[in-house]
């Protein structure tokens, strides 16, 4: 269906991405698959064409378009290539606000140029062993000591903290028996400091590009001069930026699950069985065509939330209505199309095998889709 959410702008930005896709990560990408990881290489590639600091204010290398459209693009050209770029999407979607709202001119000064082009990689700690979506149980602590934060806990589930230089970091600097949400505080922690080791790499049943580390710190000195925004407000911020954190995880999700029916649609015209293509089939059709529906109200969905996003009006609850519905929609999609391609779906040498495992996360990460209902149900009056 015809989408008005683009410009000639976004157009010509998007032959950037889709070139800088098929040549420089499309390719390499089953190495990549194998080893867990996105070279850093890859990052300062993107930073040279401007890939990674179209936010980031000029005076610091930036291009100073705070667009989401352009995040947008990303996503869609690399889903479009049957790759994800989880490591490079966390860094540009889910981290960088932070830096963008919170960071005081000194920190810009120090950080946004590596950030620009792509020496300076991020990565953001929440998820504690013991810790999922409720935030306000957080135990990770940070006491104050003079210029420092005395910094002691364990975080998991780390997307990008193999390689990440700057790690931000939420930890309690105090306590409200009144209020759990009081007392949150981000402290980035910067590679090289005291104290501060990352553990294994997690091996995940999908998205095996990204990769997903423990992280733990002890006695990490941490200066004040690293603390983002005020002490105490880390909840409040968290919250803030969630709207675009579940937006992001949605498009991802109807971007693959286009690419899943582009995929079976190949397949199903040169696939035969009982002497005719499966493409012909009634029931090809009929699954291809109902598939399609569901991501075009999925897609249609995206853009007016993409909208209100750049607008400053997307609600947390609309951002959970978003994120239930076109995760579930992928599941669905990515599932249907698998079946269509009968055993050979089952084979990892087929891209749509990568693509229903990578999906399995989306139902989970940025708020599982059981937290979603929770927030929709608020909303509605119903909780």
């Amino acid at each position: 269906m015809r989408r008005q959410l683009f410009t000639a702008d976004h157009d010509a930005f998007r032959e950037l991405a889709r070139d800088f896709v098929a040549k420089q990560i499309a390719p390499d990408y089953p190495a990549w698959e194998k080893a867990g990881r996105m070279p850093r290489e890859i990052f300062t590639a993107m930073g040279e064409l401007g890939l990674l600091g179209f936010a980031l204010p000029e005076e610091h290398g930036g291009a100073g378009l705070r667009d989401y459209r352009y995040n947008v693009i990303l996503q869609e050209e690399a889903a479009r290539a049957l790759v994800t770029l989880g490591t490079v999407r966390t860094q540009l979607d889910v981290i960088l606000p932070y830096f963008l709202e919170y960071a005081d001119p000194a920190q810009r000064a120090r950080w946004f140029p590596g950030l620009a082009a792509g020496r300076l990689l991020t990565a953001i700690a929440m998820t504690e062993p013991g810790t999922g979506s409720d935030l306000a149980g957080i135990r990770t602590t940070a006491v104050r000591d003079g210029d420092h934060y005395i910094l002691n806990g364990a975080k998991t589930f780390i997307t990008g903290g193999l390689f990440a230089d700057l790690v931000v970091v939420v930890a309690r600097t105090g306590a409200d028996p009144g209020n759990r949400r009081a007392g949150l505080t981000l402290l980035v922690v910067e590679d090289g400091m005291a104290g501060f080791r990352r553990g294994r790499l997690l091996d995940k049943m999908g998205c095996k590009v990204q990769d997903t580390t423990e992280l733990s710190f002890t006695d990490v000195r941490v200066p004040v001069a690293n603390r983002l925004g005020e002490e105490g407000a880390a909840f409040g911020y968290l919250g803030h930026n969630l709207p675009q954190e579940r937006l992001t995880v949605a498009v991802g999700s109807v971007a693959q699950a286009r690419a899943a029916i582009a995929v079976t649609i190949d397949y199903t015209r040169q696939r035969t069985a009982f002497g005719t293509p499966v493409s012909s089939f009634q029931n090809t059709k009929f699954e291809l065509a109902a598939l399609s529906a569901e991501v075009e109200a999925a897609q249609t969905m995206i853009d007016r939330a993409v909208l209100d996003l750049i607008d400053g009006v997307l609600s947390p609850a609309d951002a959970a209505r978003v994120k239930l519905f076109c995760t579930e929609t992928q599941a669905r999609v990515v599932d249907r199309c698998l079946q269509l391609f009968g055993g050979y779906g089952y084979m990892t040498e087929y891209p749509i095998a990568r693509l229903y495992t990578d999906a399995r996360v989306a139902r989970i990460y940025a708020g599982t889709s059981e937290v979603m209902k929770t927030i929709i149900a608020r909303d509605l009056g119903v909780s």
